[in-house]
This record gives structure tokens, sequence and C-alpha cells, in this order.
């Protein structure tokens, strides 16, 4: 959605477990309002083919749907509540976005992919911010995190292509995704086995394995792509040129990676709930691509460590709370919170403050932000639970807490497609 000086807007998907709803938060001459998108009945339709939630149409309040046979995309007035919301990751610098199905929920698989797995469905912006669907690409079975590749100073010879890792799959499809290529472009070109067979009961090099990979990234500093397998507690390293795995680096305790903005530094997150029965410890690690090694660990006590996103300078490091655990684990922890770090200096995080926000008693609380140009305007963090968002200005003040539902919410996702100045997850 467009954003002048002081100014902003911001779709809220609320997903209520099993059923959906979108709230549009919009500040204008400094006021700012919430307007609920009426909702729909359910569409009645199976799984994988109920209408795709792509977002909201920029400078309006109308749903943008897709149809998953046709892929024709519409507008609506209402959601209906039974509406299909996948993750969206941006590919950078294309006004493109990639829609993770992750299949079934037993099995992964997408009734659509007839072969078996699930899709990727890959949309751009077009004019007056209306998306059109390029390709929905079967690759293996859900949830799917994606990379992107390409030739950059350091790295000419790189090729364009997509890396989608496929968590009950234990592999990563390899997409063309060079628009010169011809039939090659947005298509799958390859497989990548990520089985490390010694750690396999069997000691087989197989797949479907238990390399269960959520994480990964791109870095132009090493032309290397880093895929967490959160099965084995690694990281492979993977060369673009040959697809080989060419290194595997111990990264036990994490669950995601996020690369720093200056492409040199790998951060993962995630928490270890079995060292101690009254505290969970959340962990941040760091990796320097160009190093090819960790170079810095933080324990994290009493943090479930939700999302993390640097700001657009990369010199802070802002990570939300959430919950885990039970008992006197889950009591212990700090879940109306905010930390914020000091990146400057990476691998070195030095925590420089501690925002105080609602209360996120669930295991996911994304994080967004208004930026112009390298500088964070708004802070925008959800608090699931009370059913509400926190605003802040830059500096982590918080400005005010609006209301965008009269219950809590299982799990919130901000929809940024054409959301101009605004990035998060």
């Amino acid at each position: 959605m467009q954003n002048e000086a002081g100014n902003w807007s911001l779709a809220c998907h609320l997903d209520f477990g099993g059923t959906g709803k979108v709230a549009v938060v919009a500040h204008r001459d400094g006021k700012t309002t919430v307007h609920a998108i009426p909702s729909a009945p359910a569409s009645g339709k199976a799984p994988g083919y109920r209408p795709m939630y792509l977002g909201v149409a920029p400078g309006s309040r109308h749903v943008l749907l897709m149809d998953p046979v046709s892929k024709a995309v519409s507008r609506a007035e209402a959601l209906p509540v039974d509406a299909a919301a996948h993750y969206a990751y941006p590919e950078p610098g294309t006004g493109r976005w990639w829609y993770s199905n992750d299949g079934d929920e037993e099995t992964g698989n997408d009734p659509l992919c007839s072969g078996g797995g699930a899709t990727m469905t890959v949309v751009e912006e077009g004019e007056n911010g209306a998306p059109g669907v390029l390709a929905s690409i079967c690759v293996g079975r859900g949830h799917h995190v994606p990379s992107f590749t390409g030739p950059g100073a350091g790295h000419p010879a790189l090729p364009r292509r997509a890396y989608v890792s496929n968590l009950q799959d234990g592999t990563i499809s390899v997409l063309g995704n060079d628009p010169s290529d011809g039939s090659g472009y947005l298509a799958a070109g390859g497989l990548i086995n990520l089985c490390e067979p010694v750690k396999e009961k069997d000691g087989a090099m197989q797949a479907p394995n238990n390399a269960f990979p959520h994480g990964n990234v791109y870095s132009p500093v090493s032309g290397r792509v880093y895929n967490l397998n959160n099965g084995y507690g690694t990281v492979a390293v993977i060369d673009p040129l040959n697809n080989g795995i060419e290194a595997r680096i111990e990264f036990k305790g994490c669950s995601n990676l996020l690369l720093s903005p200056d492409g040199r530094f790998v951060v993962g997150k995630g928490a270890d709930r079995k060292g101690d029965p009254d505290h969970v410890m959340g962990r941040l690690i760091v990796l320097d691509a160009a190093a090819g090694r960790v170079v810095a660990r933080l324990d994290l006590q009493d943090v479930y460590p939700s999302t993390y996103r640097f700001s657009p300078d990369g010199r802070r490091l802002y990570v939300t709370t959430a919950a885990t655990g039970k008992g006197t684990q889950h009591a212990n922890l700090k879940k109306s919170s905010v930390l914020v770090y000091d990146s400057s200096a990476l691998p070195e995080l030095r925590l420089t403050a501690e925002l105080a926000v609602g209360l996120a008693d669930c295991s996911r609380r994304p994080i967004a932000f208004l930026r112009r140009q390298q500088a964070i305007e708004r802070i925008f963090v959800p608090n699931p639970t009370d059913g509400t968002l926190s605003v802040l200005d830059g500096a982590g003040a918080l400005m005010e807490t609006v209301r965008i539902s009269e219950s809590p919410v299982a799990e919130l996702n901000f929809s940024l497609f054409g959301a101009d100045n605004l990035y998060g997850s």
C-alpha cells in the first residue's frame, strides 16, 4: 500500500485456528483506524482447492484471492473464512513474492501436484499494484523456504536460480529463475538430497530423511547457499555452480537462518527446552560466511526468540518473544517484549533495549517496519493473545496500542504484498 510521509497502512491476517480474518490498520492525518474486512462463508472446498489469500489490494479494502486451479486472481470485498493464507517470501529487488504451500498437514502433499509434493506460487506486482501469477511450481513436501542466487560483482558466473527447501523430504528443489532460459524458467531443474547417512538409523543415503531443513539464505559475499538442517543440527553449504554440498557446519539448537544486510553473516535462532526443566534457553548463533565458520554464540535465558529482523542499515537486530514449553519453563518466559541488539559490530551482538509490548502466549510473533530510505520510522509488533497491535516509533518508544481483534489470535501474519516501504515477516 502507498505510504506518504506520516501516513501508512498495514494488512494483518488473523488465524483463529481453522478460520481467518483480515484487519487493515491505517494511519491518516494523525489518526489510526482499523477496518475489518467482512467475512464471507467458507468456500466448502477441500484443502488444496480453497481460494488462496494473497493480500489486500493497494489503496483499497478489497482482498486479493487466487483460484489454485485456474490461477486467476480476483478482488473481493469479503474474505472466505477458510481461504488459504500461506507464508510469502519476497524475492529481493524484483517486486515478486513466493508463496509457500505446505500441502496436507499429515502427508505434505497438494492434490494439484499429481506426482506428490506441494507448490511454490510466484506472484509479481504489476501496474497499480495488481498481482499477476507467473507460475505455480510443484516442489517437495512442505514447509518450504526459498533463497535466490544470481550473478553479482564478486560472483559474475552464478546462475539465476531459486533454492527451495522441502521440510518433510529433506531435500532442496532447484528452480530456474532466469527469464532468458526458455522452458527452464520457473521450472524444476534439479534436486539436492540433504541426507547425512551417518545420522540416519540405517546409514543409507535416502530421501525422505531426517534433515528437516528450515532456514535457507544466499550470501553474495561467499557466493554460497546456506541451508539449516534442523534434524541434524548442521548447516549445509551449497555451491550454486554445481549444486554440490561442499561443507557441513555444526549448528545445533537453531530453527531458522537470517542474513545480515551486508551479506557476510548468517544468524541462526533457536531455543533449548531440554537443558533446564525450569528455564528455556534462547539462542543466537553467528556464522561468518567469508570465514566459513561459527564465530559467536549468545544464550538468552527465559527467551523463546520468535522472529528476528535487521534494521535496513544492519545496525540493529530486533528479536520478538513468544511462548513455548510448559509448566515452570513456560511461566518463566518473557512473552511481552522485543529485544533490540546493537549489530553494528557483527559478529558481536550487544543488547541495548528491551521494548515492552503486549502478550504473545503463542509460538509466533512477527514484526514489521515502516522505513524511509535506511531509517526506521515505525515498528509494528502484534500481540496475538491480547488481540492488539503495538505501534512504536523508530527509537522503540510506544506510540499507541491498537485493537485488531476481540478475541485471542492463534497466529497473526502481516500481508506485505504491494506495501511500499514496509518490510518484515
